[in-house]
């Protein structure tokens, strides 16, 4: 005789009630509405992937429902095209693609779990979009050199936000693997103290600090009294304006907050981002002889494409080329 199936502890499902998802799904059934909350509960780990496509899966519902059709099983590829359509007239090239990806994966998922016989989503095409050149703000080196040296270090919350830009920097750190690191993730390893980052997918990076990286984060550590605390994490959040600090991590949207406020504390103008250090950071390696394949490695970057967005080196020949302008 077999045992009966076990019910779900409650806390697994916070934030999927029985109803969840549009009510194009729910006019579809009761075993759509389960494998489309599973789709979100089950299959993806990143909070904010499951975000963005859960976004995506909402507007596309919304959108077909609003064509008139009765459930997800009668979405050919047509109405799919339609609304890449709609959304190209809206947003940018990589917002519709990635959106497209997000509902061509849950179809998938309907597929498998025998909801709908084919996805409509696959042969659709999206948007065309090349990026050659990334977006994010970068640094020049006496830029990044005059706010790292203005940061005041007479002071616990000066010595913290210097030890954090300068860890982006100096390992190419995204600013979610900053904020997961613990007291122990800063570690001796023969004569030299090492960084392990926690990065995408539950990977972690591990390289050696670069030795003001080092220096600033001993500084950091001693003033902070948190050595010992190796469980605990390693840049906490400020305590108001009293100048301490608490037990809690600080925050990726606090950090922009932080790098914004050094930037502007030592006159630049460029709107800055958590990713400009990282980008700053490899830009500068390349500057100084460094090889495309040892930085993507050291950014933990799958691709050297990706790793190649970063690099702005060639900016300063285009301004030199620039400049032979002369009326």
């Amino acid at each position: 005789m077999s045992a009966a199936p076990a019910e779900v502890p409650s806390e697994i499902l916070a934030g999927f009630p029985a109803t969840f998802g549009p009510d194009l799904v729910q006019r579809s059934g009761a075993r759509a509405g389960d494998r489309f909350r599973d789709f979100f509960a089950v299959s993806i780990r990143n909070p904010h992937t499951r975000i963005a496509y859960a976004r995506a899966a909402r507007e596309f519902c919304d959108f077909a429902a609003g064509a008139g059709l009765g459930g997800l099983g009668a979405v050919e590829p047509v109405h799919v095209a339609a609304w890449v359509e709609a959304l190209g007239r809206a947003h940018a090239p990589a917002t519709v693609k990635q959106r497209l990806a997000g509902v061509r994966m849950l179809f998938d998922w309907l597929v498998i779990g025998q909801v709908v016989p084919a996805n409509p989503a696959a042969p659709v095409r999206g948007p065309r979009h090349i990026v050659r050149r990334g977006k994010t703000p970068v640094l020049g080196r006496a830029d990044a050199r005059a706010l790292l040296d203005g940061i005041e270090t007479e002071t616990l919350i000066g010595l913290r936000d210097r030890a954090f830009i300068g860890l982006m920097v100096y390992s190419f750190a995204r600013v979610g693997a900053a904020v997961a690191m613990r007291v122990e993730d800063f570690y001796p390893n023969g004569r030299r103290w090492w960084v392990r980052l926690h990065e995408k997918g539950g990977k972690h990076h591990e390289l050696p600090a670069h030795h003001n990286l080092e220096a600033w984060l001993h500084a950091y550590l001693e003033a902070a009294g948190i050595g010992d605390d190796r469980r605990g994490p390693l840049f906490r959040a400020a305590a108001g304006r009293t100048g301490r600090l608490t037990a809690r991590p600080l925050l990726a949207r606090n950090a922009l907050d932080l790098v914004r406020r050094r930037a502007r504390a030592a006159g630049i103008a460029t709107p800055v981002s958590n990713h400009t250090f990282r980008a700053t950071g490899i830009t500068a390696y390349l500057e100084n002889g460094g090889t495309l394949e040892k930085a993507q490695a050291i950014a933990a970057h799958e691709s050297p494409r990706t790793t190649k967005l970063y690099d702005r080196t060639a900016d300063r020949i285009t301004l030199d080329e620039i400049e032979r302008i002369i009326l």
